[in-house]
């Protein structure tokens, strides 16, 4: 069975149009990503998916786990908002206690101290949330999200904020999630984690779908058109050899996206007379380049794009 799905859902405010005629089906099991930049609608849909928003009247609908009724999302689902907000003067052990038994869950004591444990915060327990850093409330957040165990886990910018070790551990429990039976959809900006983590990866530009798989299946619609290349050499400019149609430097590294009609051979024979070519890898372009290339596009990529 499908966790969530939606078919032909739109929602305007106003003359606003977040969300177009969206189609879109979340297997079980799965992590799915979604991605987009600011005001795309992901959070239009994460909302809507939880009911907190109800689509326009229309022939469309959604339906989360199996049910299709416009009530609030049940106990069934946990939720991570983009808007981070927890009662500053309960404890933490407190504050854990009331979302568990909020979602009906009976043993929350075991449950709210192997969590604490997990992520690094028993030492905290008995702290009020003020007294917290930004980036513990966080994991207080998520974990009153997943506390009761539920079968869909929705995580609007997890991520965001936490430092490595922090997002590491995160990381490591959404994984866990999914190998315990859970389902998770999770907004992020960072591409590198949609490739890493995801299953599934959905993209939004404008309110419409504009991708929509495996990470692989995305990848293969670009074909291999980037030359990830590292040169040593002084005045190295790549723009300057034929069949270079964009540079994307990184440092330590460049991609170079090559028109299709380009021997990659003529491109490294030039990178050669520029210095000495230490890396050379033909490869379909990365999460983050097709990303740019939809939301930033140029006059190549707007060309049969749907």
């Amino acid at each position: 069975m499908n966790v969530v799905e939606i078919e032909n859902v739109s929602k305007t405010f106003g003359q606003f149009t977040a969300v177009n005629a969206l189609s879109l089906v979340v297997p079980r099991g799965s992590i799915y990503g979604f991605i987009g930049p600011n005001g795309s609608g992901k959070t239009t849909t994460l909302r809507m998916i939880m009911r907190i928003y109800h689509p326009d009247p229309g022939p469309g609908w959604i339906r989360v786990l199996g049910e299709d009724n416009q009530t609030a999302a049940d106990d069934r689902v946990g939720y991570l908002p983009e808007e981070r907000g927890l009662y500053k003067k309960m404890k933490v052990r407190d504050i854990l206690r009331f979302y568990a038994e909020l979602k009906g869950c009976r043993e929350f004591k075991v449950r709210v101290s192997t969590w604490l444990e997990r992520m690094g915060l028993s030492e905290w327990a008995d702290k009020k949330v003020e007294a917290l850093s930004k980036g513990m409330a966080q994991k207080v957040q998520f974990i009153s999200a997943v506390i009761a165990g539920p079968e869909l886990v929705i995580l609007d910018e997890p991520f965001t904020g936490l430092d490595p070790v922090n997002a590491d551990v995160l990381r490591d429990a959404v994984l866990d999630l999914r190998k315990n039976g859970s389902t998770v959809i999770f907004s992020t900006h960072d591409m590198s984690v949609a490739e890493r983590m995801c299953d599934r990866i959905f993209m939004i530009y404008k309110g419409n779908k504009v991708l929509d798989g495996t990470l692989e299946s995305i990848q293969a619609r670009y074909g291999k058109d980037t030359l990830r290349v590292k040169v040593e050499g002084n005045g190295f400019d790549p723009r300057a050899i034929a069949g270079v149609e964009k540079v994307t430097d990184f440092g330590k590294l460049q991609e170079l996206r090559i028109s299709p009609e380009t021997d990659t051979q003529d491109v490294l024979a030039e990178l050669m007379r520029c210095g000495r070519v230490t890396h050379f890898e033909l490869t379909t372009p990365s999460l983050h380049d097709i990303f740019v290339r939809i939301a930033r596009p140029e006059p190549r990529d707007v060309v049969g794009h749907t």
